[in-house]
């Protein structure tokens, strides 16, 4: 017999679980490695990145993002910050630049494909041109915390969703390092959390959704993995039960 879709979403979260000892967290050191970058009219990000961001993936950051390839690690990679500096004196900045991981790619044996507006912050004033002519440069990069002032983090019902049959969330403006490896559905009529499943990138989604407590709001709880381990944290409320696509939803906290 086939998995049923319960069956599926216990799987989900057993494989989320197996994968955490292969996560890695912010680092005191540099990793050597390649870049290169990709145009855009604006030289923002792009909306249709791998990590389902949409317009959001385009700006925040102030457009300097990244696509990544190994660090993309299935979507749990996104929303990740980087500090990035390229290895040529005569040419590049000492503290290169820092991007926020918004899309998957591959490259000529790089780790990141740079917005334009990013990959040109690596280079000393008035030295870009030559940073754009070699079209991809050696760099060292080393993970670090993400901050946003002034957010907290906050889930988004992604555009795709469809009240009330179909929900999609996507975290965004989520600082610090530490990593959403799982996130859950708060059941009320089983009496029972219930797994979403990642569909790609950062968007986790579930058909069918519950509906809501009798106070009129859906309960969230999300695994958060870190340097220290994992832990569980119960978002309450967060959801509306009339919630619409494209809304997004303050926690009230932020991440470490």
């Amino acid at each position: 017999m086939g998995l049923t879709l319960d069956n599926c979403f216990s799987l989900m979260c057993v494989i989320v679980i197996l994968l955490l000892p292969s996560l890695c967290f912010s680092q005191d050191y540099y990793v050597s490695s390649r870049a290169t970058y990709y145009g855009s009219p604006d030289c923002l990000g792009t909306p249709t990145g791998a990590c389902g961001y949409k317009a959001y993936g385009s700006t925040i950051n102030g457009g300097e993002v990244s696509g990544v390839s190994r660090l993309f690690k299935n979507g749990t990679g996104c929303g990740a910050c980087y500090q990035v500096r390229c290895k040529s004196p005569q040419h590049c900045s000492e503290n290169g630049v820092k991007v926020v991981v918004t899309d998957h790619g591959e490259g000529d044996n790089t780790d990141f494909i740079l917005s334009t507006r990013a990959y040109n912050k690596l280079a000393l004033p008035g030295l870009a041109e030559a940073l754009f002519s070699y079209g991809v440069v050696d760099v060292e990069y080393k993970r670090i915390p993400c901050q946003y002032s002034g957010y907290n983090l906050m889930f988004k019902v992604h555009e795709h969703s469809r009240f009330p049959d179909y929900l999609s969330l996507i975290a965004i403006y989520q600082a610090g390092v530490s990593e959403i490896t799982a996130v859950e559905i708060w059941q009320e009529d089983c009496q029972e959390w219930v797994c979403m499943r990642r569909a790609y990138g950062a968007v986790w989604d579930m058909p069918n959704p519950p509906r809501g407590q009798p106070e009129g709001a859906i309960n969230v709880r999300i695994q958060v993995t870190g340097s220290s381990g994992s832990k569980w944290v119960q978002l309450k409320n967060l959801i509306p039960s009339a919630w619409k696509a494209g809304a997004a939803y303050d926690t009230a906290i932020q991440l470490d």
